[in-house]
């Protein structure tokens, strides 16, 4: 591995070199903790004295949707509230006599229920939270469920709204309570974030009403619009915060105290769900790509810059959070290092 890291080393310090982000932090390890780490770049540019720090804070951005969505739809699954596979109107009369009644679970999680594409929401449904809700869970299907593999975030912001049916309790409590709390990732919260966390928070791209570049204010126009919370975006997290989470997955003894999902969950997610339809994808997670199927790792990425893998097979977890939207929007030079970075972590 030595020769790996210093060439990881190289690659993330590139990224600082080549503008693909401000600054990075990242890790790798197994059940046990971490076997290496680092850290590349600056905080925000504007401030060139202050370098990136290993607990520096992340809008996470997509990675809500395992931190917060996934994880929460495992502890209803494991205790029996959620059936994956019986359809949403069976069981959740909100969508009863709409067309998403007839979706399951198990086809939002895998990205082939056949809800539309974008989320779009002020402009369909207006500013209102109820009346967002409300549009959200009536809305016609894209196509016929089960017909195609189409990845769409309403599928997080629908499991999201289910998540709080079933259980009673708003999003972030949900998630406070049965999986940051116990897991102790004392600094993954939904945003906005307090003064004292937003201060070590890596700024994202410029907001289009002050110019300001967003720093403890999630990046993403659907959780600031739904008031910092909800199953697409607007999570904040550290590298421990997903180190913890990470090595839980591979070990459930490895955490302070049980969260509601298990090896079950982890299992059942951590392999392909979607028969003979490509992309091929898990639930939620997705095969890394290039990975071999016998050694397969699993990927979920963030808009913002961040990312993480993990491979049961192998016993290896990966981060590598960048605050990469500062300067752009442009994917394909992080998507090279990213690719890169899992080369080197596991092959």
């Amino acid at each position: 591995m030595e020769d790996s890291t210093e060439r990881i080393k190289q690659l993330v310090t590139d990224g600082v070199r080549d503008k693909t982000y401000p600054g990075a932090v990242w890790a790798v390890g197994n059940a046990t903790g971490t076997t290496a780490a680092g850290t590349a770049g600056v905080l925000d540019p504007a401030e060139p004295d202050i370098p990136m720090q290993p607990d520096t804070v992340f809008d996470v951005a997509s990675l809500t949707k395992i931190l917060a969505v996934w994880s929460t739809i495992g502890t209803l699954w494991e205790d029996a509230s959620l059936p994956l596979d019986d359809p949403l109107g069976s069981f959740w009369p909100q969508v009863t006599v709409h067309p998403l009644g007839q979706v399951t679970a198990r086809q939002l999680l895998t990205h082939t229920a056949g809800v539309p594409l974008r989320a779009q929401l002020k402009n369909l449904y207006g500013a209102d939270p109820t009346a967002i809700r409300a549009g959200v869970l009536r809305e016609a299907l894209h196509r016929p469920p089960s017909e195609a593999v189409e990845y769409t975030d309403r599928a997080a912001l629908i499991l999201g709204y289910l998540a709080e049916h079933l259980s009673g309790q708003r999003l972030d409590q949900l998630a406070h309570t049965r999986i940051w709390q116990p897991l102790g990732m004392t600094e993954t919260c939904f945003g906005p974030l307090p003064p004292e966390l937003a201060v070590r928070c890596a700024p994202t791209e410029p907001d289009e009403d002050t110019g300001r570049h967003l720093k403890g204010t999630a990046h993403d126009f659907s959780a600031r619009l739904l008031g910092g919370v909800c199953g697409i975006a607007g999570t904040f997290s550290t590298l421990d915060g997903l180190a913890r989470f990470l090595r839980y997955m591979l070990d459930p003894t490895t955490a302070p105290a049980a969260p509601g999902f298990g090896p079950n969950w982890v299992e059942e997610s951590l392999s392909v769900q979607t028969g003979t339809l490509e992309p091929v994808r898990g639930l939620f997670w997705h095969p890394a790509p290039g990975t071999d199927p016998a050694n397969r790792s699993y990927v979920h990425y963030g808009f913002t810059g961040t990312s993480m893998w993990i491979s049961p097979k192998r016993g290896t977890w990966a981060v590598l959070m960048t605050n990469k939207l500062y300067y752009t929007r442009d994917r394909e030079p992080l998507t090279r290092i990213r690719n890169a970075f899992r080369e080197l972590v596991f092959t």
